[in-house]
């Protein structure tokens, strides 16, 4: 397992950031999103959807509601999926997570933590942590652990 740590210091770094990520993180990949509300993980994931050429930052929003957005590259699929909502494994069955995973499928999974069989079934992680004070309320540690 290698980890990587990087620090953000606004939206945009972190959506920089995203866009090289994308290049370390090669399908097939189930990777775990893991921070707090606010902490960055749909900004970060903007950068990733950039980085595959699957949508543009701005096209790229919170699946809070909807549980999975789906942006389709011309190479790889990115599938941004919340599971803030989704409390028991009957209901992360509905979700048919296992019909997204595919050669060409990368899925980026927030709360996935709550799931036994996600973090069994993961490739890679990624914490983000709002760091300093308020002055530097944009600061994110970002650590990426991929197995």
């Amino acid at each position: 397992m290698s980890t990587q740590e990087f620090i953000t210091h606004s939206a945009e770094e972190t959506i920089a950031l995203g866009r090289k990520l994308a290049a370390m993180l090669a399908p097939p990949k189930l990777i775990l999103l893991r921070g707090e509300l606010g902490a960055g993980k749909t900004t970060l994931v903007k950068g990733i959807a950039e980085g595959f050429h699957a949508a543009s930052a701005d096209n790229v929003t919170s699946p809070t509601f909807t549980l999975v957005h789906e942006y389709h590259g011309p190479e790889v699929n990115v599938y941004h999926i919340d599971l803030y909502r989704v409390d028991t494994p009957r209901q992360l069955e509905t979700l048919g997570l296992d019909d997204l995973i595919a050669e060409n499928s990368v899925l980026l999974v927030e709360w996935g933590e709550k799931f036994p069989r996600l973090q069994r079934d993961q490739n890679a992680e990624i914490t983000l942590e709002r760091v300093g004070n308020e002055r530097t309320g944009d600061e994110r540690r970002i650590q990426l652990r991929i197995q």
